[in-house]
């Protein structure tokens, strides 16, 4: 079975990428990688008290779900949402496990509030005003992909365009030591049913076998591997070659997830 839509925006942020364009400039070959630290920026579009409660994996997902937005021309408050991460918050988990071992067990109403695997999507909708549904969804290191077919079985079957975002936040010592993820990295498309002016690609999705694609450039593979939303980058690098072509990115045990890419332009 395949399932097919049009891609209208696309947000990133992670390390050494700042925003779309800049990832797309290295990811086509046009600009070297330079991988630096993420730097997050405040969501501007939250108001100040839930500003100042928001946490990494917040401030990641609205920064690349109000950039796939804007690049779609999309208004955020009537777009459909799907969310997929794989462990939420990696820094408030390990404020929440330090906190669990002290006398007596005090666990911060806004730690709480951050916890919950929804708190990014709960927090877009107070920003942006929406009250369209949202999906959120975790798979481990195959969330990408999940979020991805969710996100593209809702725009076929109820004829919408969806925004799908996708994030991962690093994990402090000791929760590294079993969860190795380095860094912040996060990205959004906006996916919509028919082609539409400033539509970037079609790309059409099916389950199958074949052997998962790497990266040619050493770090951004590093990158790749190591983040569970970076296994989205195979899909992007082809989308930003805008050559025709296909990507097939790591999801479950028994099956990987191949996209073929048609650029619109």
């Amino acid at each position: 079975m395949r399932i097919a839509a049009y891609i209208g925006g696309i947000g990133m942020l992670g390390p050494g990428l700042s925003n779309w364009p800049e990832a797309a400039a290295v990811l086509s070959g046009r600009g070297a990688y330079r991988s630096a630290p993420t730097v997050l920026p405040q969501p501007v579009l939250l108001p100040p008290a839930e500003r100042r409660r928001s946490g990494r994996a917040v401030k990641l997902a609205l920064a690349v779900a109000s950039e796939a937005s804007a690049h779609a021309n999309a208004s955020p408050a009537e777009l459909k949402s799907v969310f997929t991460s794989s462990g939420g918050d990696g820094h408030n988990c390990h404020e929440l496990c330090q906190a669990l071992v002290l006398s007596p067990s005090e666990i911060s109403p806004t730690r709480f509030s951050n916890s919950v695997h929804n708190a990014a999507a709960g927090y877009w909708s107070i920003a942006t005003g929406s009250t369209a549904a949202s999906t959120v969804l975790c798979a481990f290191d195959g969330s990408f992909c999940a979020g991805l077919l969710e996100a593209l079985t809702q725009v076929v079957v109820d004829g919408d365009p969806v925004l799908l975002v996708a994030y991962d936040t690093e994990y402090p010592e000791p929760l590294f030591a079993m969860r190795p993820v380095p860094d912040a990295f996060g990205t959004s498309l906006v996916l919509t049913p028919h082609r539409e002016k400033g539509s970037l690609a079609r790309i059409e999705a099916s389950l199958g076998g074949e052997t998962i694609d790497s990266l040619a450039d050493r770090p951004l593979e590093a990158l790749r591997a190591a983040v569970p939303a970076a296994r989205s980058l195979p899909l992007l690098e082809r989308i930003a070659m805008r050559a025709r072509g296909r990507a097939v990115l790591e999801y479950l045990d028994v099956s990987n997830v191949t996209v073929e890419v048609e650029p619109c332009d």
